[in-house]
């Protein structure tokens, strides 16, 4: 699976607008999906992960609200600039920890899993996480359907 992809399971609490948004956000902030890079159409995105295009324009108002995006006619969607960082901003600071844990809740992860991935990413920023072995087969789940940004294949259903 790509590292730029966004996944969307319907089984989960978290609604799915709300994984999309926490997704796109953390790719953002993260430097993945770089400034100017155009985001797929709400339409795209919406059919590649088998969703209704509000669910998608909910998530894509939120991060404009949020100042991650900006929609132009005729220029698309794209990544907006981020502001220059001055300091340690608390706000910011808590609005990164929501949009993590809600990625990894959004994976399947548990508490003491994401507990154990910000652990690791303070002690070795340098070394990835491996996931533990759950010493079973991976199964496709049918309610879990990802896409990969920008282009959008759909990467799995």
């Amino acid at each position: 699976m790509s590292d730029r992809a966004v996944r969307v399971d319907t089984t989960s609490q978290v609604p799915p607008y709300e994984q999309i948004r926490a997704q796109l956000a953390a790719l953002i902030r993260t430097g993945r999906l770089a400034e100017g890079e155009r985001l797929p159409t709400v339409r795209q995105l919406a059919t590649d992960l088998g969703l209704a295009p509000g669910t998608v324009a909910r998530a894509y108002r939120e991060l404009e609200a949020a100042r991650l995006i900006r929609t132009r006619r005729g220029a698309g969607t794209r990544v907006a600039e981020l502001p220059a960082a001055h300091g340690h901003d608390a706000h910011q600071l808590s609005t990164l920890a929501r949009d993590f844990t809600s990625a990894a809740r959004a994976l399947g992860a548990g508490t003491e899993d994401i507990l154990t991935a910000v652990r690791h990413a303070l002690d070795s920023q340098s070394e990835p996480i491996t996931a533990p072995d759950r010493s079973r087969t991976e199964t496709v789940n049918p309610t879990e359907a990802s896409a990969t940004i920008p282009g959008m294949g759909v990467r799995g259903r």
